[in-house]
């Protein structure tokens, strides 16, 4: 496997879908950054060469925004947004859904699995 800026990009996939193992870059930048650097999208990530992998790695320092420094402005960001108690902010403490999704039905993903809450005694079971 070859390791470019810190990650292991899988051999036996094409080009373009082993770039996209690396957090930022998608099918589009990955086809980007096979233009901008002379390669061949289709062929595999094991036939490229020590000094291919090289400039694909310093390409990818210099122009891009990837891995642990785009996690960082990640987190950054959220915590501004938590910190000026903004809207956004607020649903990221409360880890409930930030764009406007319903929530009373949904969000599982968000909220984990269900609590359940018990019931009111109903008025015939009291007497």
């Amino acid at each position: 496997m070859a390791r470019v800026v810190g990650v292991d990009i899988p051999n036996n996939k094409r080009l373009e879908i082993a770039l996209t193992y690396i957090f930022g870059v998608g099918r589009p930048t990955a086809l980007k950054i096979c233009k901008e650097l002379g390669l061949d999208p289709a062929m595999k990530a094991r036939d490229l060469t020590e000094e291919q992998i090289a400039n694909l790695a310093g390409h990818l320092n210099k122009e891009y925004v990837v891995e642990g420094q785009l996690r960082r402005q990640l987190a950054a960001a959220i915590s501004r947004l938590r910190d000026i108690n903004c809207y956004r902010g607020l649903r990221h403490r409360r880890s409930l859904p930030v764009r406007g999704q319903r929530t009373r039905t949904n969000a599982r993903s968000r909220k984990g699995p269900k609590k359940t809450v018990a019931g009111k005694k109903s008025v015939k079971g009291m007497k």
